[in-house]
């Protein structure tokens, strides 16, 4: 049985959906968010428990033989990010706890694309030293400091640490007015019948569609073998504001989307994640460009409130 903490969120849930079709058992922790997806209602055990309560979570290998583990469980910072960061670090430290006591085999943790800033090469990829700078958001410092702690915590035990350096996805279950991605906030406005945010056509970067992801991730937890720990996880695609207001105007033809001309930042490039780490182990090829992903997110919010 494979664990999946935060399994209701969005990249959780999409993960766990995707190790079950690959015939996985799967067990989830829900905590603040309780509502199972459609997706995965009845195919999953889950569990109510605060990563934090170390206790509770331990008690997880009383009751399930799991056998691997992807902690994706995390909160919002408040404006101090101090409570933040002792939240997901005590939730990180139980579950690094609990993969040593129970001998997993795999412990697949969170970290992010942000953990790169700094670094001017593009493509990023996984074999770049990842420099001192100035972090954009309380989230990529808490992601940063993951990885060598983990790597500390499960050298020499055995359990196979996987770094997952998450690029920018978005998709079903969603915050619709998620501050992290235009996506979800632009789609909410169009089907209000208002105009979203003019959007600058050479602005974009990283992508990486909710369902691609959580396969993404999948994979890795099923390979047979892993050369290395640390792995990008998203599309391996630049795309440009340009091809989301092509594909949003063919879902909402009677809006068009606003385009200013250029990049909001001046010349240059946005970065993105280079996959070709996750493909050559997995075989990971994304089923989502921008238009099938934007077609398939109004299709979800059609029928869902998030």
């Amino acid at each position: 049985m494979i664990l999946v903490t935060g399994g209701l969120g969005m990249i959780g849930a999409h993960t766990a959906a995707a190790l079950v079709d690959r015939g996985h058992e799967v067990v989830v922790t829900a905590h603040r968010t309780t509502e199972v997806p459609s997706f995965l209602d009845g195919r999953v055990t889950v569990e109510n428990v605060d990563t934090t309560d170390r206790d509770a979570f331990l008690a997880l290998g009383d009751r399930h033989d799991i056998r691997d583990i992807v902690h994706l469980a995390g909160s919002i910072p408040e404006a101090d990010p101090i409570e933040f960061f002792r939240r997901d670090t005590a939730g990180l430290l139980n579950a690094l706890e609990a993969a040593r006591r129970w001998e997993v085999g795999r412990f697949a943790v969170a970290s992010s694309i942000g953990v790169y800033t700094g670094r001017p090469e593009i493509p990023w990829t996984e074999d770049l030293d990842l420099p001192s700078a100035d972090l954009p958001h309380a989230i990529v410092a808490f992601k940063k400091a993951v990885e060598p702690l983990t790597l500390f915590a499960l050298a020499g035990t055995g359990v196979h640490p996987v770094l997952l350096r998450i690029g920018s996805t978005w998709g079903p279950l969603m915050d619709p007015e998620s501050p992290f991605n235009p996506i979800p906030p632009a789609v909410g406005a169009l089907r209000r019948g208002e105009q979203p945010p003019a959007l600058h056509a050479d602005d974009g970067g990283d992508f990486g569609y909710a369902p691609d992801t959580g396969r993404a991730i999948a994979l890795l937890m099923a390979a047979d073998v892993l050369d290395h720990t640390v792995y990008n996880v998203s599309s391996g695609h630049r795309y440009t504001h340009r091809e989301l207001a092509e594909a949003l105007d063919a879902a909402f033809p009677e809006t068009p989307v606003r385009l200013l001309e250029g990049r909001s930042t001046g010349p240059g490039e946005h970065p993105y994640l280079d996959i070709s780490r996750l493909r050559a182990e997995t075989g990971f090829t994304p089923e989502f460009d921008v238009a099938a992903a934007v077609a398939d997110y109004v299709a979800w919010r059609n029928a869902h409130s998030r």
